[in-house]
């Protein structure tokens, strides 16, 4: 019989990248969590780890096993979630997380909005980057996630999450009053080249849809400043320091100017959980909610 845990640690290197940020996220040395897989090797009677210089890897058998062990806790969880439910009224604690601007114009709306429709509703909801978000799907403790996809491939490790298109999220150029583009209607990016700029300092997913718009128009822009979030970001923009890329939900005040951009580069919003979570009346009563809050939002 394979012992659940011991496949729960295998899955967390798995995602993790390494035995030692896998043991970190499980609260286990990492000779422990070593010792937790090779005890399944032993069990199944194959070997799942194997040397790679001074660190370890998992084996060709090990990322076979791992196709499995993602079914196997799919079906676990949807067992637990059979016995728990207590008719379809969305009820209990719903955990929701979301990068810093899906919180403000999404996840909090939302919920409002949620605990006025269904009282039994508990949300409770964690601010974190995209990777994150991930990090708090996979080890239990969020039901529902809404992040940025990225312009490359996601790590193969996402597969395992259900991924869906929630809304696109345009990217205003933004100016100071009186700059030499302020009037106008609409922009070519390509105008505001030779400008210094604000761009999203690292590790934002911003930053590539950023870097990858300029690079679409022909440039690679002057980052004269980095800014993690999107106040600052304006406040250097309405001080004349720069101009920047500003996505429309990360809501500017009078102090810039906002341009929509020719060819509209956009990002786009996703609404992740883990597999079979979309049939949970709390986590369909969510996504229904987000769904008639971006119905709202202007295009």
């Amino acid at each position: 019989m394979i012992d659940l845990r011991r496949l729960h640690v295998l899955r967390a290197v798995d995602h993790y990248g390494t035995v030692t940020a896998a043991a970190q996220a499980l609260h286990f040395t990492p000779s422990a969590a070593s010792q937790q897989i090779r005890q399944l090797g032993r069990e199944l009677g194959v070997a799942l780890l194997e040397p790679e210089g001074r660190r370890v890897r998992l084996t060709p058998a090990a990322h076979r096993l791992l196709a499995h062990a993602d079914d196997i806790q799919a079906r676990w969880e949807l067992a637990e979630r059979d016995l728990r439910t207590d008719g379809d009224e969305p009820a209990g604690l719903l955990r929701l997380a979301g990068f810093p601007t899906a919180v403000t114009a999404l996840l909090a709306p939302a919920a409002a909005a949620l605990v006025a429709r269904h009282p039994r509703l508990v949300p409770r909801i964690s601010e974190g980057e995209t990777a994150d978000c991930f990090d708090l799907l996979f080890d239990g403790h969020a039901e529902l996630a809404v992040v940025e996809a990225t312009p490359d491939e996601p790590p193969r490790h996402r597969a395992r999450f259900d991924q869906q298109p929630l809304v696109d999220d345009p990217f205003d150029l933004v100016v100071p009053p009186g700059h030499r583009l302020a009037g106008r209607d609409r922009v070519e990016l390509a105008e505001a080249a030779d400008e210094p700029w604000v761009v999203p300092a690292e590790p934002s997913t911003c930053r590539t849809h950023v870097l990858s718009a300029c690079g679409a128009a022909g440039f690679a822009p002057d980052a004269a400043h980095e800014a993690v979030n999107w106040d600052a970001t304006l406040a250097l923009v309405a001080h004349g320091l720069g101009v920047a890329l500003v996505p429309r939900m990360a809501r500017a005040t009078d102090a810039v100017v906002r341009l929509p951009c020719a060819g509209q580069p956009r990002r786009k919003l996703l609404t992740v959980t883990r597999p079979g979570g979309r049939s949970v009346p709390a986590v369909a009563a969510a996504l229904a909610a987000l769904e008639r809050l971006v119905r709202t939002m202007p295009a």
